[in-house]
């Protein structure tokens, strides 16, 4: 049994109503060892008018001082780690750091939700016009390459291929050799730079698999890929360890015996059971 959740998400993130109280409890009735709290924070996000209130910006003080105040008040029963989703453009990617230095978090993930600050968000429809699905996907993978040239601060790269879950046609078949040549350059930067990626199981509801695609993980692993979380992306406690053992089936099926945690930025690299 895998001994944590590394992605999960609180009212602090605008998307969830959570309480972190909730989020411990559920931790410590599924017997981990750990909880983490990777709330959401997107650097200037562009807020759409069909969702006004879905700003993504944390209030890190606040944040991290409840957060440290749950890790006193629970410590004889599960360890609070303090995380972030710190979502990142190639506009916005540089600033990363000065700000993840200013706290003390436990482990940072930078996912990509938007590929610009202006019309750049593959959640709704006007991303995709005037280009084939194909284009759309292979600009989102080529924004995540000029990402990861642009900033080391982070530990892991949050689900890779996130923007395919959002295909406006739900009768396109993504196909991992149509983005190989993109993916392969920037799982090498990762690999160089020391950086990891995640098994992300939020994927299996929408599509089928989790982010990123097995092919993805594999050859991430070929390239010589060795930290890898796993991570559910839940924005509500039911959710919690949500098809955790088709990640380890993953994990076992690439040849990974080991998954990876984070305590002060730095990684614990623990045995698959």
């Amino acid at each position: 049994m895998l001994v944590t959740d590394m992605h999960v998400h609180s009212h602090f993130s605008s998307d969830s109503s959570e309480q972190p109280e909730a989020i411990i409890q559920t931790a410590i009735s599924k017997g981990y060892s750990y909880v983490y709290f990777t709330d959401h924070h997107d650097m200037d996000f562009p807020v759409h008018p069909a969702a006004p209130l879905m700003d993504f910006q944390l209030d890190f003080d606040r944040y991290c001082r409840t957060l440290l105040d749950l890790r006193e008040q629970y410590r004889s029963q599960i360890e609070v780690r303090l995380g972030v989703e710190q979502g990142i453009c190639p506009e916005t990617a540089a600033g990363l750091k000065a700000l993840n230095d200013s706290y003390p978090f436990d482990f940072v993930i930078a996912s990509s939700h938007l590929t610009s600050l202006e019309q750049g968000d593959p959640y709704y429809p006007e991303y995709y016009e005037g280009k084939s699905y194909v284009d759309a996907y292979r600009e989102y993978f080529a924004s995540e390459i000029e990402n990861v040239r642009l900033t080391d601060s982070f530990d892991i790269y949050g689900h890779l291929d996130y923007a395919i879950r959002y295909c406006p046609d739900q009768s396109f078949v993504y196909r991992f050799e149509d983005y190989r040549d993109l993916l392969e350059v920037l799982l090498k930067l990762l690999v160089e730079k020391g950086k990891g990626i995640e098994i992300n199981t939020s994927g299996i509801n929408k599509i089928g698999f989790p982010h990123p695609h097995i092919e993805t993980l594999k050859l991430y692993r070929q390239l010589g890929g060795e930290i890898i979380t796993v991570g559910s992306d839940a924005h509500q406690k039911e959710n919690i360890g949500s098809h955790f053992d088709k990640a380890e089936e993953q994990l076992r099926q690439i040849g990974f015996s080991y998954y990876t945690v984070f305590k002060e930025r730095k990684p614990e690299f623990i045995r698959l059971s």
